[in-house]
């Protein structure tokens, strides 16, 4: 008599709690990068720039009052944020399209499919 009942056995279940698992794992080390970046990252971003100019930086160099530190600083947090947002749209934009890829793969294909995505995010 076979049972009806979901098992541990059954491949299904296995492949959603892997998914589960590694969404989880994603999402996590997503956070943390994101609260790596705003308590590490004070800085005005400039892409491919070798230096940056930082809020303390910014405020002894041009002698700032304390109320244009102020400002700065709130200026600075805003960038923050906005670059922030931005990163989590571009997340997710790279999210969808993997998606998207992966229902035209077969298990083989999504398997190496996979590979060559960790060979590019791989530094």
């Amino acid at each position: 008599m076979i049972s009806s009942h979901a098992t541990w056995r059954n491949p299904r279940i296995l492949a959603m709690l892997f998914m589960v698992f590694l969404a989880g794992g994603l999402v996590g080390a997503w956070t943390m990068r994101m609260i790596h970046r705003q308590f590490h990252q004070t800085a005005i971003f400039q892409p491919n720039a070798s230096k940056q100019l930082s809020y303390d930086q910014l405020k002894d160099e041009l002698n700032l009052s304390s109320e244009q530190a102020r400002k700065l600083k709130s200026i600075l947090d805003d960038f923050v944020r906005y670059n922030q947002d931005l990163q989590a749209q571009i997340e997710d934009f790279r999210a969808t399209g993997k998606n998207r890829i992966r229902s035209i793969l077969n298990a083989q294909q999504q398997q190496q499919f996979e590979k060559l995505c960790d060979q590019i995010q791989s530094p």
